[in-house]
């Protein structure tokens, strides 16, 4: 069995967006469910799989990490009560 980036799939609800993809990305998206699906034992929808993905990328992204963690130190805090 290959070791895929992802995981178990989470059901949280979901905020619905609608995006267009390129189509070669439709098909690698589809064959990334197809593959993980059959490793996992279960059917996956593509769609399924973009919010785990970017919520993976981003949690890698070092400099994502880095931006964001100065940003919240550079707000302000809220004063306490």
């Amino acid at each position: 069995m290959s070791k895929l980036k992802l995981g178990d799939i989470r059901d949280d609800k979901p905020v619905k967006l609608t995006i267009e993809l390129p189509a070669q990305v439709h098909r690698d998206l589809t064959a990334y469910a197809e593959i993980l699906g059959t490793e996992n034992g279960q059917e996956l929808e593509p769609a399924k799989l973009i919010a785990p993905m970017l919520e993976r990328f981003m949690k890698t992204d070092r400099g994502f990490a880095k931006l964001r963690k100065e940003r919240r130190s550079a707000s302000p805090q809220s004063a306490p009560s």
